[in-house]
């Protein structure tokens, strides 16, 4: 059994103006996708494609005017999108973690970091305040947090980006989690504090086997970090496999320019980037969603594109994903 398994995923955004005149716009287009525990999976793709709406609808985050509409979400076999808010709470935290961007920003100001970690063990355990601080010291060791016996009294803003980070982590981490799901754990880090904190993570999710899922921007975290990969367009999933076979012989139009538009690439002058808009998501083309920005396209691409899976396992969301 999957750890996780979301199947045809659909979260609107719906407006009334002044006259109640009712707007959707479709964000996520029947998202699908499988984790498994140990493993760690990457969610790509240009800004507005759906990866941290896809993470909010898993964990029932959204605030109006978002709004699941269809499909379902399986953990361990049960539908989260059924669960009540005060089922759903039990859940968060507990067996799915999450890290967020902007540590800072995410942490208590007026509560003590060693604090903040006792009160999320004690939320989802009947454990002593004793046994909550000895967890949470143990947890800031793990995470690499230098002295956590002193650092346990050190308030948010005495800490730096990276160190922040790592509290956050370990927050996630508390309760041992089967699921945890990373939103560009990275941003605003100096390339060595990056490197640091996702060889931290990659480590715990092998020791602890929890499934992952990283939500990232960055193609190289992909590549160095992750087992699978999605790459979203538009809401929705439109290539999903093994990094070494996406990297390698990446099957949908879109996957091949966002592979082509990497610095790397560019200052080979290999590719320009990307180019065009995403559609309207407030008025979708008809058939695939990204017909006006393919230099295949053609009429065929006007209907609904088929799901097809390649000799190598991958799935590609494509008219033209076999040739």
């Amino acid at each position: 059994m999957n750890l996780l398994k979301i199947t045809d995923l659909q979260t609107h955004f719906v407006f009334h103006d002044i006259d109640n005149y009712r707007r959707e716009a479709r964000a996520l287009n029947k998202v699908n996708l499988n984790l498994n525990r140990g493993e760690i999976v990457g969610i790509v793709g240009e800004t507005g494609a759906g990866k941290s709406l896809t993470a909010q609808s898993i964990c029932g985050l959204l605030r109006p005017p978002a709004k699941v509409v269809g499909g379902s979400v399986l953990f361990l076999g049960k539908e989260l999108l059924s669960l009540a808010e005060e089922d759903l709470n039990d859940i968060r935290g507990a067996e799915i973690g999450m890290v967020v961007q902007n540590p800072k920003s995410s942490l208590d100001p007026l509560t003590r970091i060693g604090d903040q970690l006792v009160r999320i063990h004690q939320t989802h355990t009947a454990s002593a305040i004793s046994v909550a601080r000895s967890k949470a010291i143990a947890m800031m060791h793990a995470v690499g947090i230098p002295d956590p016996e002193k650092r346990f009294s050190a308030w948010p803003h005495e800490l730096s980006g990276g160190m922040a980070q790592r509290v956050l982590i370990a927050m996630a981490l508390m309760n041992e989690p089967k699921l945890l799901i990373a939103d560009e754990p990275t941003t605003g880090l100096d390339v060595t504090v990056q490197a640091q904190i996702l060889e931290l993570l990659k480590d715990l999710v092998r020791r602890f086997e929890m499934g992952t899922i990283i939500i990232t921007h960055d193609l190289g975290i992909v590549a160095h970090y992750c087992d699978k990969v999605a790459v979203m367009f538009a809401g929705e999933i439109v290539e999903y496999g093994t990094v070494t076979d996406i990297f390698r012989r990446p099957g949908h139009p879109y996957t091949k320019q966002l592979l082509a538009s990497t610095p790397e690439k560019l200052k080979l002058n290999e590719a320009g980037s990307l180019g065009g808009q995403p559609p309207d998501l407030f008025n979708l083309p008809e058939g695939c969603l990204s017909q006006d920005r393919c230099s295949l396209a053609s009429d065929q691409c006007r209907t609904p594109p088929p799901v097809i899976t390649l000799e190598t396992g991958q799935t590609v969301r494509c008219h033209f994903a076999l040739q």
